[in-house]
Formats: structure tokens, sequence, C-alpha cells
């Protein structure tokens, strides 16, 4: 039975950066560790932090990797626990903040990771005990400081969802402004992400109408403004409702996901390809819809006449047009994945648990078609 929720509570507007100090303070975090990445401190992000920070005492890591893994979660859980740290602020893109809610989890629970992984029975073992968390995202994408979700590569090279909503941030800081500088490449590759968001929680079978109302407008605002964010990056009309839209896709994709997710994330998982998700989503997108479409009736019909489609068939190939225009890879051998990966990848997307959420049920031969026909 699906149950409904929202949220979490959201500052959101140009400048609602500088509400951290008194934001901290009204959680009760005395000490935090940031927990950001290297792309973030280059770009002079973290200085800007930094400096809203003020005299506040805190620890940085900054070390998260493309794609979050075990070993970065437990470095930061190890600088938590010596610098006596009693909160945390996520600072960056999706990565940092699934790294920071891996964090909140090992600071305050007992052995190993993956036996917090949903697949593994472990989203029950998560407790009312993880650490606070305030969630400040840079890129306008995952969505992850509204979300009960973390997804983290495990030591055996896994890439796996551990759900709860005792991971969702006490708080979520959206700013603009810090996307203003984000690279048209990432701002593609990340809005996109959020428009997959979208459509496939639309798509998803689960009774959910307040999550379907907010991801078709979640939907209308990323289409309405991608191009114009990946053409003019400093648009700040354009980076306010992308950094919406992105927020929206997470808010309701507790509905469900669907294969776009589930080969995504096998696809992540391929060790030393540092696949990024927003672009494996957007490859993903056009084949997935193909496949779904027999299985999800009249709601492709609205989905066409909410992005100006001609038709319920011609909805891929207008996604897939929209990738062109952004520039996107032509396709997954363009990005590194070769097809002597497709039968690890087929085995991982088939335990994944974004799998069993698809409209319509995929079977090894349905996922390597998909793979092929995206490749």
């Amino acid at each position: 039975m699906p149950e409904i929720r929202y949220i979490t509570r959201v500052q959101f507007d140009f400048g609602s950066l500088a509400l951290l100090p008194a934001e901290l303070a009204a959680a009760g975090i005395r000490r935090p560790l940031v927990v950001s990445d290297p792309g973030i401190r280059a770009a002079g992000l973290l200085d800007q932090l930094m400096s809203t920070l003020g005299a506040q005492p805190h620890a940085v890591f900054d070390q998260t990797p493309g794609n979050p893994t075990e070993a970065a979660v437990m470095a930061a859980t190890a600088l938590y626990k010596t610098e006596a740290c009693d909160g945390l602020i996520a600072f960056g893109g999706g990565s940092s903040i699934d790294c920071a809610k891996g964090v909140a989890i090992m600071a305050t629970h007992t052995g190993r990771l993956v036996d917090y992984a949903t697949i593994e029975g472990g989203s029950s073992r998560i407790t009312a005990q993880t650490a606070p968390l305030i969630a400040i995202p840079t890129t306008a994408g995952t969505g992850s400081e509204v979300a009960r979700g973390s997804i983290l590569i495990v030591a055996d090279g896994r890439k796996l969802g551990f759900h709860s909503w005792h991971l969702v941030p006490r708080l979520a800081i959206l700013d603009p402004e810090l996307t203003i500088g984000l690279p048209a490449g990432l701002t593609a590759a990340t809005g996109m992400d959020a428009i997959a968001h979208c459509v496939e929680t639309y798509l998803a079978a689960a009774f959910n109408p307040p999550a379907e109302g907010i991801a078709l407008d979640g939907l209308a605002r990323g289409l309405a403004n991608i191009e114009r964010a990946f053409r003019d990056g400093s648009d700040r009309e354009a980076r306010r409702q992308m950094m919406s839209a992105s927020m929206q896709g997470a808010m309701a994709f507790q509905k469900g996901l669907g294969c776009v997710h589930s080969l995504s994330h096998a696809l992540g998982g391929l060790a030393g390809r540092h696949l990024h998700h927003g672009t494996l989503n957007a490859l993903l997108l056009p084949t997935v819809l193909r496949f779904n479409t027999p299985a999800v009736g009249a709601k492709m019909d609205r989905l066409a006449r909410e992005i100006g489609a001609s038709s319920a068939a011609a909805v891929p190939q207008a996604f897939a047009d929209l990738n062109v225009k952004l520039h996107m890879p032509a396709g997954l051998s363009a990005i590194g994945v070769e097809r002597s990966d497709f039968e690890g990848v087929i085995a991982n997307a088939l335990r994944d648990h974004c799998h069993g959420t698809n409209p319509r049920a995929a079977s090894v031969d349905d996922y390597r078609r998909m793979l092929e026909e995206a490749f």
C-alpha cells in the first residue's frame, strides 16, 4: 500500500544560503560536518559556504566522488566521529547529499553499510538515531535534498539504494544563486535527471495523485527552462525554475521510478567508468518510454499533451530530440559502455529497487533490447 508524505521544510529563494547559521542553531547542530566534493571547492562555492558559517565550529569532508562510494562514506564517518560532530551539512550535487545520508546512518548505527540497503531488507534497520542533516544543493537534478533515499556504491561494487523517512534532510536550503556558474554540459545532464524523475514517477503504477500532479508541474517547468539554462547559465529565472523542477521530481518519486533508473543505477556501478547519472537517464529515457507505452494507456496520451507531442507514439522521439538540442552524447557507446557490460548490467538492474515499480514488467531480453537500442 503506498504511503503519501510531503516531505520536509524547504527554504527556497535567491540568497537563502544566508539563513544557514540560524537554521543550524534551530536544529541544535553546534558542530556540523560539511560533506562536499573537490569540484565544489575548485569552483569557490565551498569558500562561500565557509564565509556564511563564519565562526561556527565545523569540519569539512570534500572528497565525495562523482558516484559516492562506501569508502567515501566511511572516511567521512571517521572524520565526523574524530571531530565530535553532531550534525551534517550536505553541500553539492546529489553525490554529496547521498554521501552525507550514508554518513547519517553510519555515524549513529552499527554494522556494515550494506546491512542498511533497501534490497538487503535494511530500510527497517535505519532508525530515528540518524544524524541530523541540512542539505544545500548546488545543482538542479537529483532532488536528493527532499528525498528519503540515497544511492551508494558499496564495497562489492553494487550501486544500491538506501531508503528511510529518517534519511530525509531536516531542512533543504535551495538557493538558485549557487547554480549560476554551473557549466552548460552539467546543466543539461542534471536537468535531464530532474526531467526523467518527473516522467518516470508520473508513469509508475502506484496510486498517488499528489505525486503525479507535482511531477507533471515539475516536468512543465523543466521542459520550459532547460534549454534556456543550457544556453545562458546566467538566466536567473531559468535557474530558479530548474531548481524547482528538480525538487518536484524528488518530491514525487516516492511513488516509484522504473527501468530508466534500474538501468542507470546498474550502469553507474560499472567499475572505472564514472558515468554521470543524469546523462545515463537522458540516454535511456526514450527507449524505456517506447517499452512502456503499451502498458500505460491514457497516461502516455496525457504526457503527449503536456509536452506538446503530436501523439503518444511521438513522446519517446520528443525526448530523443531534446537530448540532441542539449548536446547529449549520441548513445551509451559514446560514454564508454561496451556490449560486454550488458549481462552484468542486466543482472543488477533486475535486482534494483526501481525494477519492480516500472509500469511494465521487464525481462532479461527486454533489458537487453533496451540497452542495445540506447547503445
